[in-house]
């Protein structure tokens, strides 16, 4: 009788649903600095260029590109080892995370999936974490009907924090308490961060609504500056400390089962392990 085994190791570390080859870092370097430019043309355009003449179409460009450059993205790295055990994990994955963002949605900024993707990058890698951000956002943008030229920067914006998680050190060692704290500290500093991302992506089409702290396109780069922390302060610092501490308590509290859950999972799935088979017994 042929049988089928595998050479998993259970001495090894964590396992990697995703590892980036030489394509992939390319091409994720080339999304991140059309993401760059998309997030702070307001900041890299001179007073005078005519690109302020058009930025009501801005959101629409930057959209298009991105949606290209993250579909050239998940292509690529599905042809470095997203397999059908690591799409099976991710549809999962996903699809938790988009159902548990509505639950907080129009509250104090109650978001609870986002504690899911931090510890998702920190067991499944960098690679799976920015697939997974970029696709539960996706969804829970179809599932809120959140659909419009924002959403490519929400996907892009949390596929770039998962993955931080998953370049967070010692994925192999750190374990306990250490690496919650290490965790949820990553949570609380990335929930800020995102807060003030997806600022920058909505801030300079204001117009004359709040004309002390919109986008001014004749002003200098330091004196938006100023209107732009000020814009945050004024509209969602505490959207974001409640996203913030909501990470917080939940990656101290739920963390370690989710941890232990997932890298179960991961160990039974045996990502990386080659299937070989045994030849029939004579």
């Amino acid at each position: 009788m042929t049988t089928m085994t595998t050479a998993h190791d259970s001495s090894h570390g964590s396992v990697r649903a995703v590892r980036f080859g030489p394509r992939s870092v390319i091409t994720l370097a080339l999304v991140s600095a059309v993401g760059v430019v998309a997030f702070t043309w307001p900041f890299l355009a001179p007073p005078a260029s005519r690109l302020s003449a058009h930025a009501q179409d801005a959101p629409w460009l930057f959209a298009g590109l991105l949606v290209l450059l993250v579909a050239v993205l998940a292509a690529t790295i599905s042809e470095s080892g997203l397999g059908p055990k690591a799409v099976a994990m991710l549809g999962v994955l996903a699809a938790t995370g988009a159902a548990l963002r509505p639950i907080g949605a129009g509250t104090a900024g109650i978001e609870p999936m986002f504690f899911l993707m931090v510890l998702s990058g920190r067991v499944l890698g960098p690679g799976f974490g920015f697939v997974l951000g970029s696709t539960t956002m996706f969804a829970s943008a179809l599932l809120t009907g959140g659909v419009g030229p924002w959403m490519p920067f929400q996907m892009l914006a949390m596929g770039w924090f998962t993955m931080g998680a998953g370049l967070l050190p010692g994925p192999d060692r750190l374990r306990g308490r250490t690496e919650l704290l290490m965790l949820a500290g990553y949570g609380f500093l990335a929930a800020f961060a995102y807060g003030t991302v997806m600022n920058l992506a909505g801030w300079p089409f204001m117009g004359t609504l709040a004309s002390s702290i919109a986008f001014d396109p004749h002003a200098t780069v330091p004196a938006n500056l100023a209107r732009f922390v000020a814009y945050c302060l004024a509209t969602s610092l505490g959207w974001d400390l409640g996203r913030a501490a909501v990470t917080v308590v939940l990656t101290l509290v739920v963390g370690p089962a989710v941890l232990r859950a997932l890298r179960r999972a991961t160990r039974r799935a045996a990502f990386e392990t080659p299937v070989t088979f045994d030849p029939p017994a004579p």
